[in-house]
């Protein structure tokens, strides 16, 4: 890399997972080139990003010597340390977003705190750290009670909903700091990705119904079929209220319960989301490339539909890893389904992928979906 030159802006991504991985074709497109810090030379976007460091996102110095040269730093997860972003801001490098946006993605009390401060509709709630806190909580707000923990969990994974004293005991045994949230009974998960440039420009994309199975996203369905449109803008203003209260720059995904008395926010993440897969063929611009254009603070892209209905469905690993033999049929099925493999060791129930269909009718594009998924994943067909 020594006579490597850049032509264009520098944008460099902390971590080298799938979303980077799908940053890379509209970087090409923009003149944009993306620099990546891998934990290992076989993660995803290692395998396609030529400028690729090896290194510990945790080591502050290794964050140091990625950044020389970056005309912006951003994250393609939420799990460096925010004293860490902070350095790098304070010695003079553009970060986005920055550490006073991405610690309400980082940390949920914090984030709870800061919604409940500026009227965004969330759950009862409070910090625990006891299982008497917990029960507490439970006799003022009803059982079950939802347990998170504060940093880290993603995916399902450090929530526990606890039906009684017995299960409260269970999850404070891993002694990860918890925050306790009022069970909420909801119709159906929503999402909405916005974006928001460093100068104040927001766009928002369609709301979408996101279907999830164990705590991870199967289906989305675009747009979230069936919902009011007074609603829908709502849950956009949500989007675009809670970007400019937090100083967001870059995606903004939220994460809504509806309800049979109205939208509640459930989670937040700084960066391109699962959520919103489906703008790769759906809308005019993908949320890769308006991250992009967010981030260094170009005009953002139009966040229109390409068609009336889009259905992104993950795919997640089986017991057999070779999918490549299962392409054919997928395929020569059906010549509009798009294909995106990440890149990654087939492991059971980790995402690997995900397809897309577009179209006119719910009903059939979301059958589509679904049939180049299952038989993907299993072999079977639908």
């Amino acid at each position: 890399m020594s006579d490597y030159r850049p032509i264009g802006p520098v944008v460099g991504i902390v971590g080298a997972g799938q979303l980077a991985r799908m940053s890379q074709p509209p970087a090409i497109a923009l003149g944009v080139e993306l620099r990546v810090l891998a934990n290992a030379p076989d993660e995803s976007a290692a395998r396609v990003i030529v400028d690729t460091r090896i290194g510990d996102y945790r080591d502050l110095d290794v964050l140091r010597e990625f950044a020389q040269g970056c005309d912006v730093i951003t994250f393609d997860h939420e799990h460096v340390p925010t004293e860490h972003i902070e350095a790098l801001i304070a010695e003079g490098h553009a970060v986005h977003p920055g550490a006073a946006a991405l610690v309400h993605a980082q940390d949920k009390a914090v984030m709870r705190e800061r919604l409940s401060a500026i009227g965004v509709p969330c759950p009862a709630w409070a910090r625990v750290s006891s299982a008497a806190d917990v029960t507490a909580f439970a006799e003022q707000n009803g059982w079950p009670v939802v347990l998170k923990a504060v940093r880290g969990g993603y995916d399902g994974r450090g929530v526990w909903v606890c039906r009684d004293a017995a299960e409260v005991e269970e999850a404070m045994a891993t002694g990860v700091p918890l925050m306790a949230e009022a069970f909420v009974p909801f119709e159906r998960e929503l999402a909405v990705v916005v974006a928001r440039s460093p100068h104040g420009q927001g766009v928002s994309y369609p709301v979408v119904e996101t279907v999830q199975q164990d705590g991870i996203c199967v289906e989305v369905l675009a747009p979230a079929p069936g919902l009011d449109p007074e609603q829908a803008a709502q849950a956009q203003r949500i989007g675009l209220t809670i970007a400019h209260e937090l100083g967001v720059t870059g995606l903004l995904a939220v994460e809504l319960f509806q309800t049979s008395s109205g939208l509640v926010v459930n989670e937040l993440a700084m960066r391109p989301h699962n959520s919103g897969h489906w703008t790769i063929e759906g809308a005019r611009t993908s949320q890769f490339e308006q991250h992009l254009r967010a981030v260094l603070d170009l005009p953002l892209g139009s966040p229109t539909m390409t068609s009336q209905v889009v259905v992104m469905a993950n795919l997640l690993g089986g017991d057999d890893p070779d999918l490549f033999k299962r392409y054919e049929h997928v395929l020569a099925h059906d010549p509009g389904i798009k294909l995106h493999f990440y890149g990654k060791e087939v492991r059971p129930g980790r995402k690997i992928g995900h397809v897309t269909a577009v179209g006119s009718n719910l009903d059939e594009v979301r059958a589509r979906a679904r049939h180049a998924a299952v038989h993907l994943m299993t072999g079977e067909y639908t």
